[in-house]
């Protein structure tokens, strides 16, 4: 696939977000409001694969971690202004114009898609069409991969697998801080800012000193420690000790975050990037909806603070095994950084 097609479908998923995003105000009830959300979500399937392939092919393996740095501080930025301005308009206007308005930016977001990089040129009568046999061929070339790359593959779905416990304690966030610890709307609205700016400053420090942390310092320290905030939010019981861990947890999220998607980026070829990220993708979808469903059904049975606190101790573990994999003396090969 080539740089114009890339970009085309980057620009047709943003607008197909834009469009569906517009049309929820318009949504006779919520039946309607969930179709349009599976709609987004699958429109963010299409997205997620063809931009990670296509920063890895523009940003040179020498500057990936500090860009991926950089790019964690413009997230985190977002976490902290988005909300605001959502809620001063929704305050101010309307829930409608709030989303027409968000809309709108998808639709800007497309149209700043046409400053990017062209310069690849590919023959596109070589490009396959999309059928079923080719289908099955992707997945024999990602099984080959996983095969030819172990080592690779177990660090990023170790990863993926340890992610999925903090995916599933986000879910049950709003309820755990409110109906367990008994914080507020407005106490809520402050943590998640909290958390923001604590992932923004430690995005600015990494973007200032990415070429002196190693990548394997990056992972390691940044998967332990963003758990370590997590287990402390787990067993938190006021607003201080809660602060403590969203603190934590949001200042090495951006560290585990930036060094795991430059080693994904060094490690699969960009030939095959897209569809491994798919499957990948696919993989993890199945397993979070599996853990939230088993999450809602131990909810019921036991109380959300064992729940909760239980995900964090076999996270926290999970953790501890997964930098032990990364440090290991004999793989230092698969973090050296080239150029660096």
């Amino acid at each position: 696939m080539d740089y114009r097609s890339k970009r085309k479908i980057m620009m047709t998923t943003y607008i197909i977000r834009g469009v569906f995003i517009s049309l929820i105000p318009l949504a006779p009830n919520m039946v309607v409001v969930y179709g349009i959300l599976v709609v987004l979500s699958i429109a963010n399937s299409f997205f997620h694969p063809v931009s990670t392939t296509y920063l890895t092919i523009v940003v040179p393996i020498e500057k990936r971690k500090r860009f991926n740095s950089i790019r964690s501080f413009a997230s985190s930025g977002a976490f902290i202004i988005g909300p605001a301005i959502g809620g001063a308009m929704l305050f101010s206007l309307s829930y409608e114009l709030t989303l027409w308005f968000n809309a709108m930016l998808f639709v800007v977001a497309a149209l700043m898609l046409l400053l990017l990089l062209e310069k690849e040129v590919i023959d596109k009568s070589q490009i396959p069409a999309l059928t079923l046999p080719q289908v099955v061929s992707d997945f024999t070339v990602v099984k080959d991969f996983v095969i030819a790359n172990r080592y690779v593959t177990a660090v990023y779905l170790g990863f993926t697998m340890v992610m999925l416990f903090s995916f599933t304690m986000d879910t049950q966030e709003v309820v755990f801080t409110q109906r367990v610890i008994g914080l507020s709307e407005i106490d809520y609205s402050l943590l998640v800012s909290i958390r923001g700016i604590g992932s923004m400053c430690s995005a600015i420090l990494l973007t200032i000193f990415s070429t002196k942390i190693s990548l394997r310092t990056m992972i390691s320290t940044g998967l332990i420690m963003m758990t370590i905030g997590y287990v402390i939010y787990a067993f938190s019981w006021s607003f201080l000790s809660i602060v403590i861990g969203f603190l934590i947890l949001g200042f090495f999220n951006v560290f585990l975050n930036a060094g795991i998607m430059t080693f994904y980026q060094n490690h699969v070829p960009v030939s095959v990037m897209g569809r491994v990220t798919s499957i990948y993708q696919l993989l993890q979808s199945i397993m979070q909806v599996i853990f939230i469903l088993g999450v809602g059904v131990l909810g019921d049975v036991l109380s959300l603070r064992v729940v909760i606190a239980s995900l964090a101790i076999v996270m926290l573990v999970t953790s501890v095994i997964y930098a032990v994999l990364v440090l290991r003396s004999d793989k230092k090969r698969f973090f050296v950084e080239d150029n660096n």
